[in-house]
């Protein structure tokens, strides 16, 4: 239970109303309660403002009141933000709570783990693993031989992280993801044959990096594959060896990045783009849903589209062009009738 006063020392807020109100949960502006917490950004949903029951709410400082609203509220230059702050702190004190280690776990004698540290049941970690203050380890983690973990990292159910890669501070990886598996290397033989080309490197997550559930990052051929300080990637992901992923670059679901390509900083994918292999993505890019990469992005802060993909603003002119061609052909016949009435008229 948290009181207005409270929360708008964590979120740096303004407070109208009364202060002292208590909350116990949070809800949507749509549907909350009395005793929760919420919050306005999206302009769609102002009129709910004057209808929920919500105790607190969060809002812009510059929003204006159409009329008057029982909750108490709290007034900061983003409210997206603020509440987003607001349930990180939250979900730091449910995590802060996870302490000790479950049994049944396998834990090598050369393994070592920093302070309040949660290890939970049928996690398993292996020969001269290293891990930090405040990590999570839910069940059913693998963690091979050599491994780094840094302290505040969550590993939630089911992830797997092959021998000898390191994950920073402050990672979150999602249940199911696969980091460090072999990268697709074969090289094809006379007889038709492919032969595997051993993949010896490692994996790098450096700090406060997420990954979403059921995403695979390969290990490198030789060297590493890194995924650079502040980089977010969504579920069903892709990634491949030898890939460099730049500092607060964002990648939606189901993306595919291919061997070797460096995609740099503050880069935004959109789901289902598929990028070629040895390629570079300059830093600033915007790569639109479904889009076709085939060759390097050399100018930083352009937009692409299509597959393949080409210029965004191209693209929608194009569009626009494409969307008019039933109303061009009309004109292109009623054209060609008009100059064979005038040809007709001038053989008579």
């Amino acid at each position: 239970m948290f009181t207005a006063q409270q929360i708008a020392l964590i979120i740096n807020a303004k407070i109208e109303g009364d202060a002292s109100i208590s909350v116990t949960s949070f809800g949507k502006i749509e549907e909350a309660k009395n005793g929760q917490i919420s919050f306005l950004a999206n302009p769609k949903y102002e009129d709910f403002l004057y209808t929920t029951q919500a105790s607190v709410i969060i809002i812009n400082e510059d929003f204006i009141l159409k009329q008057p609203i029982a909750a108490t509220l709290l007034r900061v230059k983003d409210a997206y933000s603020a509440f987003a702050t607001l349930l990180h702190k939250y979900q730091e004190i449910q995590t802060q709570q996870l302490q000790g280690i479950q049994q049944p776990s396998f834990i090598a004698p050369t393994v070592k783990i920093g302070d309040n540290v949660f290890i939970a049941a049928f996690a398993y970690l292996g020969e001269n693993v290293t891990i930090g203050n405040n990590v999570k380890i839910f069940s059913s983690v693998f963690v091979g031989d050599n491994v780094h973990i840094q302290d505040n990292t969550i590993l939630h159910a089911g992830v797997k992280i092959y021998n000898d890669c390191k994950i920073g501070k402050n990672v979150i990886i999602h249940a199911g993801t696969v980091i460090g598996g072999d990268g697709f290397g074969f090289a094809p033989q006379q007889d038709g044959s492919f032969k595997k080309v051993p993949q010896i490197g490692n994996v790098v997550i450096e700090d406060f990096v997420e990954i979403g559930a059921n995403t695979t990052i390969d290990r490198a051929t030789i060297g590493s594959t890194i995924i650079r300080a502040g980089a977010k990637l969504d579920n069903l992901i892709q990634v491949a060896h030898n890939v460099e992923v730049g500092n607060n670059t964002v990648i939606a679901a189901q993306t595919g990045v291919s061997g070797s390509t460096k995609i740099g900083k503050n880069v935004m994918i959109g789901g289902q783009a598929g990028i070629v292999g040895h390629i570079t993505i300059a830093d600033g890019s915007k790569i639109n849903a479904q889009s076709g990469v085939s060759k390097s992005m050399t100018e930083p802060n352009q937009a692409v589209t299509g597959s393949p993909a080409y210029d965004y603003t191209a693209a929608l002119r194009s569009q626009a062009v494409a969307r008019k061609l039933p109303e061009l052909e009309k004109r292109i016949k009623e054209l060609e009738k008009q100059l064979q009435s005038i040809l007709a008229e001038k053989t008579v």
